[in-house]
């Protein structure tokens, strides 16, 4: 019996938040797919090699890196920086991914579908339009807000903590789902998930539910300090790690007004294919704040 080669899976945004998570699962599996990973810096890509990994230099900014890249891929996960310049890189990255035969294309997004005006989810749902345009099998994952940014930016000092979006409650999904059911959708491959939108929205909350979880985690009353979507400008400047460009800060801010005034009220929602792509339920807030109360305080 001839067994059929492996297919490879590219990698991008390996060592960050999703893309490390993707890298566990898929080598839970090893025998499933080729895993080949990528870094924009040769140092990394050498210290990659060194480790025994199949790592290729890639750098969204230089199109001249695409092809040696793209060589021998079957499918790929695109995650892009968080910036208006997602546009130009994923354009030409498709382009590139057409010329090389690529298989599948698997597309990190926001949670946003309908006609939003928010500059930084039109720039998602522009991308996806590409994507699908493109012939290639695609699959986008809509993940609502990140458990991880609360560390980041609802920082607990003198027992309070701001909330930047006003009383209603925000969707929440853990990175660690997000990689699992981007690992799910890479090993499974096109012939099952692709045309498919995935949306990870597990749990809501605001600010009375999660001073209520922050409470039970630090074993004292944790109160909540409503701000208003402008106060987040400072906030995210004063991030050292979250180096985020003026016109993506600006969007940031707008979807924020956006929320609060009900404009994206869907952001509010639960709406979780998790366990129906892993089999396993979703993370809890309450779950990963336990996990992660020591990094909870400025």
């Amino acid at each position: 019996m001839t067994m059929l080669p492996k297919p490879t899976v590219l990698i991008l945004g390996s060592t960050g938040q999703i893309g490390r998570f993707i890298l566990e699962y898929l080598k839970r599996e090893p025998d499933a797919v080729h895993i080949r990973v990528t870094a924009r810096r040769p140092e990394q890509v050498a210290t990659f090699q060194h480790q025994g990994q199949d790592a290729v230099l890639l750098d969204l900014d230089s199109p001249a890196t695409f092809a040696a890249a793209l060589r021998g891929v079957d499918r790929v996960f695109l995650l892009t920086g968080y910036t208006v310049a997602m546009l130009a890189q994923s354009k030409t990255f498709i382009d590139a991914a057409r010329k090389a035969r690529i298989q599948q294309i698997v597309h990190l997004g926001v949670f946003g579908h309908w006609d939003c005006t928010d500059p930084h989810i039109a720039w998602h749902q522009l991308v996806e339009t590409y994507i699908e345009a493109s012939g290639i099998a695609w699959t986008h994952i809509h993940p609502n807000m990140f458990m991880e940014q609360i560390p980041k930016f609802m920082k607990i000092r003198n027992d309070s903590f701001p909330v930047f979006w006003g009383s209603d409650r925000m969707g929440w999904i853990a990175s660690r789902d997000i990689g699992a059911v981007a690992a799910t959708v890479l090993r499974e491959g096109p012939a099952k998930h692709g045309g498919q939108n995935y949306w990870l929205s597990a749990e809501v909350a605001g600010g009375e539910e999660l001073a209520t979880l922050f409470s039970e985690a630090l074993g004292r009353p944790i109160r909540y300090d409503h701000k208003k979507p402008e106060d987040f400008a400072s906030t995210m400047a004063s991030t050292g790690d979250y180096n985020v460009e003026s016109w993506y800060a600006a969007a940031v801010i707008e979807f924020l007004k956006q929320f609060s005034d009900g404009r994206m009220g869907d952001f509010g929602t639960v709406r979780d294919d998790t366990p129906y792509l892993t089999g396993a339920p979703s993370m809890t807030l309450r779950q990963w704040i336990q996990e992660n109360r020591s990094s909870l305080i400025g």
